[in-house]
């Protein structure tokens, strides 16, 4: 059944892949990258994949959720949960669990909008990606660049350059959804120096699917360019704000329980729209706020020598019950950053270039944990009303880094990266430690015998992860129109924080290492005036995998396996006809056995669907209108890591409509799941339970801009 669905979406691309050779011989179109190197590099010269999505596509989307917008990169699936509450997948199944934070890197113009160790698996909520230049994604390790959690991908946001005069937008949709977008800009280009200064805004208010949820979100960002000689300085200022009403999952075990009732199989119980907007969590939630601020400072010394430095600072806090798990307590965890990044970059000859640098960042975080029912023993597990957890943790990074460009012919480049990260942390414990309740009291079984409580609290101590990372790579021209590259690369993950010391009774202290991953990839790329194309082939090995198991025990050794192929493939067909299309097959394997958590060798990682795709075709019948349908496809997946539970997967098809009625008012509207597909959003299967996020029904959403 996999090999039959993947049969249109590849015959597809080999037609296109075909029309190279007979698209007209015209000069490639130049797209300049940030992301992937020390350096801005024309993509057809890169050695490893990114996809670009450009300010054009982002404005026509208008994401409210990440999924809006990332899905459209091949091999890229973010699962949209409840409210901004997000789970993605970077060359990687979705991750969840302690694990999962840190397994991507989500950046702001080069900055990490976290730190290394306080990762958050719903990061890519405190960025506003319906405002941006452009949205990179990099498959694959890249800690040789950027160091920490660069483990499957990297999402690097780059921020809305100032223009003068403004916008503002609302778009309307179903669940009381109203959307506020709004820009302002100058730029002031007489004199000696040229300066610009950007203000934008998203505000968000959602009344949400499920009953009693919904979220306001809001993002703030402020940009100031100046550019005067041989001095370039970049500063920006971006701020979140999030308070929801969070909804659980709907799982097949509350069923008649009092929650819902359904007379869905389990296995299909996302189907069931009536079950699917109930919400068994009424008291979830999630209040949240970020600020960041960077100045990227840049200094030509001559035409062979350049220096950058940029400083920055990010403010992270947190509030939210755990509904997802049986003692439903409430976290509290906050982090406070400075830090620099600073590189020198030589042309050395013509041939070899060079880049020698060194980030350095400090962070003060401190995370508590709070059960507010009472004590409870269940499936051996004791879990005490209070506090589980307090503690404070003082981070540092120090982190020297090498990178060398060698053009040994015209069409030959290599390129190699190195780069160590020493990371310490400093923890100090505010209760008692140990396995007992936090005044030092032991829990207790249902026969009232002294037990272990399930939450242990380490000592007072000190750890440090000394990490190398280095990747080497190779591009090599064929011609003007394509070029063919191939890297190997590691890249590594220091354990996070909540890794560290927020540890189970069956836990040893100090034992956990960094993740590490392995990778090898090539491919082909292609660009020319009306194609595009692109095809990738990799494989990568994971050591030290950290993730919860079926029962909610850590796993802190296991091992994975992860290959597959990516494509992307652009194709102007007429002037004003443009078809474009992503496709990723991947296999994603345990490569050890844990009988305890389900775990068997060679099975298929949970929630990694072999297949899945994206297709588009766009048409523009006027200058001022615009029209694109879209499809997206989820192939089937495993739900639990005994592969015997699964999700049959899904098809979703879209059309959005532009039209620019005069030079400052455009409408747009978008028919979202047009065929009224009964889907879920997320399926897994734990404690016994299918447990789904249902998918929306039809909507629609229809909204305007207005510039001035």
């Amino acid at each position: 059944m996999l090999l039959q669905k993947s049969v249109f979406p590849l015959a597809t691309l080999s037609l296109v892949l075909q029309s190279t050779f007979v698209v007209a011989q015209r000069s490639p179109v130049e797209v300049i990258v940030v992301s992937g190197s020390h350096q801005s590099t024309d993509i057809m010269a890169l050695n490893s994949n990114v996809n670009l999505i450009d300010e054009q596509e982002i404005e026509r989307v208008n994401a409210a959720l990440a999924s809006d917008i990332l899905n459209r990169a091949s091999g890229v699936y973010v699962q949209a949960n409840n409210g901004v509450e997000n789970l993605p997948s970077l060359r990687s199944p979705i991750l969840t669990g302690p694990g999962a934070g840190g397994a991507f890197l989500f950046m702001q113009d080069g900055v990490a909008t976290r730190a290394a160790g306080f990762a958050n698996n719903n990061g890519l909520a405190e960025l506003n990606l319906a405002q941006a230049d452009g949205i990179e994604v990099i498959q694959g390790p890249n800690s040789a660049v950027y160091g920490s959690n660069a483990v499957h991908g990297v999402i690097n946001v780059l921020s809305l350059t100032p223009t003068s005069g403004g916008e503002a937008g609302i778009t309307f949709g179903p669940n009381d959804r109203v959307q506020f977008t709004g820009a302002l800009g100058h730029i002031d280009d007489h004199g000696p120096a040229t300066q610009g200064i950007g203000l934008n805004l998203q505000v968000i208010d959602d009344g949400g699917y499920q009953d009693d949820s919904g979220f306001t979100s809001s993002k703030l960002g402020l940009r100031h360019d100046y550019q005067r000689d041989k001095l370039t300085i970049q500063s920006s200022l971006s701020g979140f704000d999030l308070d929801q009403d969070t909804a659980g999952f709907i799982a097949s075990g509350d069923n008649g329980e009092g929650c819902f009732s359904s007379n869905f199989a389990p296995d299909e119980l996302y189907k069931d729209r009536s079950a699917m907007e109930k919400n068994c969590d009424p008291d979830a939630y999630r209040q949240w706020s970020a600020i960041r601020g960077a100045t990227h400072i840049a200094y030509q010394i001559n035409n062979d020598e350049l220096i950058n430095v940029t400083p920055y600072f990010r403010s992270n806090s947190m509030e939210f019950r755990q509904h997802y798990l049986p003692s439903r307590a409430i976290e509290e965890n906050s982090h406070f950053s400075l830090g620099v990044n600073s590189d020198y970059q030589w042309q050395v000859n013509q041939a070899v270039a060079l880049v020698v640098g060194i980030d350095i960042d400090w962070t003060q975080g401190e995370l508590t944990e709070t059960q507010q029912q009472a004590d409870r023993f269940s499936f051996g597990k004791a879990r005490q009303q209070g506090v589980h957890f307090d503690y404070e943790v003082d981070s540092s990074t120090l982190a020297p880094f090498i990178q060398v460009n060698w053009q040994y012919n015209e069409a030959l480049v290599f390129t190699t990266n190195v780069r160590f990260d020493s990371t310490e942390y400093n923890y100090d414990n505010l209760i008692a430690d140990g396995t007992t309740k936090s005044d030092g009291a032991s829990c207790v079984n249902n026969d009232g015998q002294a037990v272990s409580c399930l939450y242990q609290r380490p000592a007072d101590r000190t750890d440090r992860f000394n990490n190398t990372s280095a990747k080497i790579g190779a591009n090599y021209h064929v011609s003007d129109n394509i070029s063919l590259f191939a890297n190997w690369s590691n890249g590594f993950r220091a354990p996070q924080t909540t890794d560290l010391y927020r540890l189970q009774n069956q836990q040893s202290i100090g034992t956990i290492d960094s993740e590490e991953v392995n990778s090898i990839e090539a491919g082909i790329r292609g660009a020319y005036q009306t194609l595009t194309f692109q095809g990738v082939i990799y494989r990568m090995q994971k050591d030290n995998f950290f993730f919860r198991d079926d029962d909610g025990l850590n796993v802190t050794d296991g091992e994975t396996n992860h290959s597959g192929i990516e494509l992307t493939a652009s194709l102007s067909v007429l002037n004003n006809l443009r078809f474009l299309a992503n496709y990723a097959y991947a296999k994603h394997e345990y490569d050890f056995d844990r009988l305890s958590s389900g775990v068997v060798n060679g099975n298929e990682i949970d929630t990694a669907p072999r297949q899945q795709g994206n297709a588009r075709l766009e048409w523009q019948p006027t200058s001022a209108t615009n029209l694109a349908l879209e499809w997206q496809h989820i192939g089937s997946y495993f739900l639990d890591p005994a592969n015997e539970h699964e999700y049959a997967g899904h098809d979703l098809f879209n059309i959005r409509a532009h039209w620019q009625i005069n030079e400052q008012i455009r409408l747009n509207a978008k028919l979202e799941n047009v065929f009224d597909e009964e889907y879920a959003s997320r399926a897994d299967y734990a404690f016994g339970s299918y447990r789904y996020f249902g998918g929306q029904p039809r909507a629609v959403y229809l909204g305007a801009n207005y510039a001035f």
